[in-house]
């Protein structure tokens, strides 16, 4: 071995003293935070502490000079941080002549424990997945589920291993009959499928926005030559009867729903022929197609604009047209716009004026107590950008002036109760509300898991433990599995003391909810950031559930797009997959269990397993 290479072999083994005593020195630092958490997870807190400490340094020029000898190049240390770095010294001593620093005790069987501790903190929370595949598949319920057992039952035959129920919808009512009808199906297929209820946390919308007027369209399509393609349609009631909803199956564009005078509404047969002046003075005739049970669909040639108290005629008799909504009014805001943001409870509206700046209120007035000048403010899932400008108080109201400084060219309609998010502000809210912390009991007595959204910072976590606790079942809450949900900033940064603090409650995961996570990051993040959260909770060996358009595509659409199946193997990585609602879910859930099927021989993590590739053989 020439001096060159002897040079190098002492650098390394220098730098890899240094850090193994550093480790030793930072299990110290922490020794009490490690000590609060549940035994089951005092090894992953040890392992936790050290990697994030790892991945404080710069350690590329490290991994040059491993790899330039034939060593490891230490990328696969998250399970074990302190035997994969000390059998990296034992190698490097070999290389030297030495024999080996740390014994076989320190090093052999490190990595194969961690797989087997996360193995089974991942099947205590989420319970086994199908035979064969790595990764669970967690299914967002639709309200119909209460009432539709079928529903369930498709999505049990197709692979979900746990229902989710947003308990931002519906009520313990409607989830009490979910949650049954996931038992039943359970029994009927011979396996266990868990309930994970989401407990929405403080949500910061936008106030409310004065309704339109009460006007509709009932509209034709038309070829490029101007032909028409399918007519108008209205879908006629009588006022007072039981609703009947328009069907989805008819062809072109939706049909416009009004409401009549029963009487009148008695009169109307197949080929009934009804006249009208719009609202904007055309006269219009349409005529009745078909005959339903308790509706008539009528059938025009030209578009109409209706209101409530347009008069429709038939038979020289007449009558007012109901039912029709108010529009739904929105502030169409382009780059450079400015938009005032209000902790005062007022509604906006649009007619109030041209050439003023829009001023809307808030549903958490704290939210805008919060903003600062040069704060971000993010709308509708950060379609909308705008910086704070200035930020004035007028008598008990504090107002925030507002730049937009992303929109599309034609710019944003933003309407009323849109989500909001505030990337750069300190808000001093709680993880859970009042709400949330009644709901908690019933997902403690009903549920496997409580799912936690907005958590920032331990004291988000410690508050979660403290209403647990609070509870006073702790047999039930003992039992819960708790998932705490990142998809804030502080979140992110903060994410290993979350972690630690978590560990504490021993049936513990965390979900990268990449939704809100990607608005308060910036999209061109979140190539990264997953993996590295996941990477972090790996070192801990908590188990993951990645969150948020997961085959989106596919389940609207019923056809992935290329890139959702390159997502999709990334995602299987975690211990769990969750998919979201739309009519073509049990493709989803199909393709997603074969492909779990295929990359669980394959990979292992981030880590790639040797399989043999049939396909190479010749």
């Amino acid at each position: 071995m020439n001096e060159f290479d002897q040079e190098i072999l002492h650098s390394i083994k220098n730098d890899l003293d240094d850090l193994i005593l550093e480790l030793d020195e930072v299990t110290k630092e922490h020794s009490e935070e490690i000590g609060k958490v549940s035994p089951t997870h005092f090894v992953g807190a040890r392992n936790l502490m050290h990697y994030a400490h790892l991945r404080t340094k710069d350690l590329r020029d490290l991994q040059q000079r491993l790899s330039s000898v034939g060593a490891t190049r230490l990328t696969t240390t998250e399970p074990a941080v302190q035997a994969r770095l000390k059998a990296a010294r034992n190698v490097i001593g070999a290389f030297a002549g030495e024999g080996p620093l740390y014994p076989p005790s320190d090093v052999v069987s490190a990595f194969e424990d961690a797989d087997e501790i996360l193995d089974e903190h991942a099947e205590v929370l989420l319970g086994d997945p199908l035979p064969d595949t790595p990764s669970c598949i967690m299914v967002t319920l639709p309200a119909e589920a209460a009432t539709d057992i079928e529903l369930v039952r498709g999505f049990a035959k197709s692979g979900m291993d746990l229902a989710r129920i947003n308990c931002a919808h519906d009520d313990e009512t409607v989830w009490k009959q979910m949650i049954d009808n996931v038992h039943t199906v359970a029994e009927e297929v011979g396996r266990e499928i868990r309930v994970s209820m989401d407990l929405a946390g403080p949500k910061v919308r936008t106030g409310a926005i004065a309704p339109g007027p009460e006007v509709g369209r009932a509209r034709v399509t038309r070829s490029e030559t101007g032909k028409v393609l399918t007519r108008a349609k209205l879908w006629i009631t009588a006022r007072g009867a039981e609703h009947i909803p328009v069907p989805e199956n008819l062809p072109g564009r939706p049909a416009l729903a009004i409401e009549v005078d029963p009487n009148w509404f008695a009169n109307l047969q197949v080929g009934s022929v009804i006249r009208f002046p719009d609202t904007r003075g055309a006269r219009r005739s349409f005529t009745v197609t078909r005959a339903f049970d308790g509706a008539m669909l009528a059938e025009g040639d030209q578009k109409a604009y209706v209101s409530n108290g347009t008069l429709l005629e038939h038979d020289y008799d007449r009558t007012r047209v109901f039912g029709i909504p108010a529009i739904v009014q929105r502030i169409n805001l382009k780059v450079g716009d400015r938009l005032i943001l209000t902790d005062e409870e007022i509604t906006y509206d649009p007619s109030s004026g041209s050439g003023r700046v829009p001023r809307i209120s808030c549903t958490l007035p704290q939210a805008v107590r919060a903003i600062k000048v040069g704060h971000r403010v993010l709308f509708d899932d950060g379609a909308i950008a705008a910086v704070c400008i200035d930020k004035t108080e007028a008598g008990e109201f504090v107002n925030v002036e507002l730049e937009v400084t992303r929109a599309r060219p034609q710019g944003v309609n933003l309407a009323a109760y849109k989500g909001i998010n505030l990337p750069d502000s300190d808000l001093p809210l709680p993880s859970l509300t009042e709400e949330d912390l009644q709901h908690l009991r019933f997902v403690a007595k009903y549920a496997d898991i409580a799912a936690i959204s907005f958590i920032r910072d331990v004291a988000d976590v410690e508050y979660v433990l403290q209403a647990l606790e609070d509870i006073g079942d702790p047999v039930a809450t003992e039992r819960l599995g708790l998932v705490l949900k990142i998809e804030t900033i502080p979140g992110y940064e903060g994410l290993a003391h979350i972690l630690l603090t978590g560990m504490r409650h021993e049936n513990f995961g965390i979900m990268i909810a990449r939704g809100d996570l990607a608005v308060e990051l910036g999209f061109d993040r979140m190539a990264e950031v997953p993996q590295l959260i996941m990477a972090l909770a790996e070192a801990a060996h908590v188990p993951t559930i990645l969150a948020t358009q997961v085959l989106e595509n596919m389940a609207k659409n019923g056809l992935p797009s290329r890139a959702e199946i390159t997502d999709a193997a990334m995602a299987l990585r975690a211990e769990c997959v969750m998919l979201n609602k739309g009519p073509h879910i049990n493709d989803a859930i199909k393709v997603l269990t074969q492909m779990s099927k295929k990359l669980g021989a394959s990979q292992r993590k981030s880590r790639l397993l040797l399989r043999k590739v049939r396909s190479w053989e010749e």
